[in-house]
């Protein structure tokens, strides 16, 4: 079949600055509306990537949500399987500072409990086909632990993404389940309860590589912006991977083009440091773009064998 992702939708609200961004002032610039959501991002970002990936989510049933679908279809997102619901996304609310970092945001987070209507009438269908699923770790319980039941009767391999790591910290014995677990730095700290950000790459490899061995945690990737990503796995494997070297216009949204070029890799056989450096391009392309979207690649162009 194909990637199959699965998460919320959101509406993203971008305030950005005119000038130096003062937290406590009044500030002149420019407002923004988007689609958004981890998820919704991560299929956008596969699918530009030409692997048509499949999109278990929900969108209201309005003429927005309408639209989500429609641009989804025309990015050749499979679709078929989405929900239409009354309050069906969530809304991200974000300030940035003039160097493109988020400065502060709230976000109101949607229901996802429909999904377990999909997995129920079409589980089976689904994941039987599937070449691997890429979930939000931090969905409702009974969605992730069905969807992790569906990926063990079928043989498929599940990779996490997360939008609140202060719920998905609540999911650790899940993340045993999952092929490989994706985060940033901040969130890493978040799980493990401790603070991360004056670590250097190679300190932090190391930490990762004991913690997810106690953690029994299969693979886990950590960006760390302009330092690049470290890696490790259960079995001792453990690394660094510098971040490329370009002009930062927006993060936004970077941190899911690296998850979806990490998933996709690995999909498609990849080992965890050249998935991790697809992931890289993806985010790279990114944060340059003056629209701030992931431009389309070939799969050969990234060296992706979708046939194997």
């Amino acid at each position: 079949m194909n990637i199959v992702v699965m998460g919320a939708t959101f509406v993203d609200i971008k305030g950005f600055p005119n000038d130096a961004y003062i937290p406590t002032g009044r500030n002149v610039g420019r407002i923004e509306y988007i689609h958004g959501g981890v998820a919704r991002n991560v299929v956008e970002d596969i699918a530009n990537m030409e692997l048509r990936p499949t999109f278990l989510g929900i969108v209201d049933d309005t003429p927005l949500g309408k639209d989500v679908i429609e641009k989804l279809n025309d990015h050749k997102v499979n679709t078929k399987y989405m929900l239409r619901r009354h309050e069906g996304m969530g809304t991200w609310l974000a300030v940035f500072d003039s160097n493109g970092d988020v400065a502060g945001s709230i976000s109101v987070r949607p229901d996802m409990m429909p999904l377990l209507e999909v997995l129920a009438e079409h589980g089976d269908e689904i994941f039987s086909k599937a070449d691997s699923v890429v979930m939000e770790v931090d969905l409702e319980k009974e969605i992730v632990k069905r969807t992790l039941d569906l990926c063990e009767k079928y043989n498929v391999r599940a990779y996490g993404v997360v939008s609140n790591m202060s719920i998905a910290a609540e999911r650790r014995d899940f993340l045993q389940r999952f092929a490989c677990f994706v985060c940033n730095q901040e969130e890493a700290g978040l799980l493990f309860l401790d603070d991360y950000s004056a670590k250097t790459p190679a300190e932090l490899a190391d930490i990762i590589a004991r913690k997810i061995k106690g953690a029994k945690i299969p693979s886990m990737v950590v960006t760390m912006g302009a330092q690049g990503a470290v890696y490790a796995t259960k079995d001792g494997e453990k690394g660094v991977c510098p971040a490329r070297n370009v002009r930062v216009k927006d993060t936004t949204g970077a941190g899911d083009a690296f998850c979806a070029g990490v998933s996709a890799a690995l999909t498609y056989g990849k080992s965890l440091p050249d998935a991790i450096d697809i992931g890289s391009i993806l985010a790279a392309s990114v944060i340059t773009s003056s629209e701030n979207v992931c431009p389309r690649f070939q799969p050969q162009e990234l060296g992706l064998d979708v046939e194997k």
